[in-house]
């Protein structure tokens, strides 16, 4: 069959790939951009930030697939901006299958942080000034994880802890003695009283748009905390973000399985519901 150009359609021409570049050097920025244009040609930088907050807006903005985000920088870090990042609300017009963090790369000077990152499951990162050989391998790596999203599966690099932990200790690397006591007992309503319930008993938090429910075994309860909260006052290695909306208790995982859609579903000790495995976090359960 001989191909027709008029045949096909735009959705089977692969979108380019876009990125935004985040450094307070605008030095390190032109550098980046031109040696990415080297060995990425087909990656389109839609915009580039000064500092952590504007990436976190610029992010929102265009809803790239990649940020390249320096970990040392003003006002807020890149990986303060990283946190963040991963706590946006999906765009309005985004589907059940779109609830897609961007990649993450840390640019720095400082070996020992982006070492840590990259080998607990931070896409990859780039060390200052960016070598020409390092950013092919990175941009070959970033290739490969695009493809398999589009596929709809999930990356070959699936990371070795979640994201929010990892983004826990660099932060608390970045700033320490700064980080404050996680929490031990949630103030929450059930019905028309105020109750303590211990952070140990609960099983998973669930966010709709104006509370979050607090799930044990024997009560439900609700609070006006978002989940973006909630997983900075959590111990990340006890609760899981799972989904934008959801965390949910290590200890009270029973099981994982599969949907007639493919979407992987947590089973919870002690409670009939079943918690949705958003693409973002499927890595978490390797395997599956």
């Amino acid at each position: 069959m001989v191909y027709d150009p008029a045949m096909s359609s735009a959705d089977d021409i692969p979108r380019r790939p876009r990125a935004v570049l985040a450094d307070d050097e605008r030095l390190m920025r032109e550098q980046l951009r031109a040696r990415l244009t080297e060995v990425w040609p087909e990656l389109d930088i839609v915009a580039e930030a000064r500092n952590g907050l504007e990436a976190v807006s610029l992010v929102e903005q265009h809803r790239p697939d990649i940020v390249f985000l320096d970990i040392r920088m003003p006002g807020l870090t890149g990986v303060d901006a990283a946190r963040q990042i991963a706590q946006l609300p999906p765009p309005q017009d985004a589907g059940p299958d779109d609830d897609l963090l961007p990649e993450i790369v840390f640019i720095t000077a400082y070996d020992q942080y982006a070492v840590e990152a990259f080998e607990q499951g931070v896409v990859d990162y780039v060390l200052k000034p960016a070598d020409r050989e390092r950013l092919q391998l990175t941009a070959q790596r970033l290739r490969a994880r695009l493809d398999a999203r589009r596929r709809g599966e999930a990356a070959l690099e699936t990371p070795a802890q979640p994201l929010q932990q990892l983004l826990h200790q660099l932060s608390a690397r970045l700033h320490p003695g700064q980080a404050a006591p996680y929490l031990k007992w949630i103030q929450a309503n059930v019905g028309q009283t105020i109750q303590m319930i211990a952070v140990d008993e609960v099983l998973f938090f669930v966010s709709d748009e104006k509370y979050t429910r607090v799930q044990t075994a024997q009560v439900e309860a609700l609070i006006r905390k978002p989940i973006k909260e909630l997983v900075d006052e959590l111990d990340p290695q006890q609760f899981w973000q799972i989904h934008r909306s959801s965390l949910v208790n290590v200890k009270a995982i029973s099981g994982i399985t599969r949907d007639f859609r493919g979407r992987q579903i947590v089973s919870v000790r002690g409670h009939p519901e079943k918690l949705e495995v958003s693409r973002s976090y499927t890595g978490l359960f390797k395997g599956m």
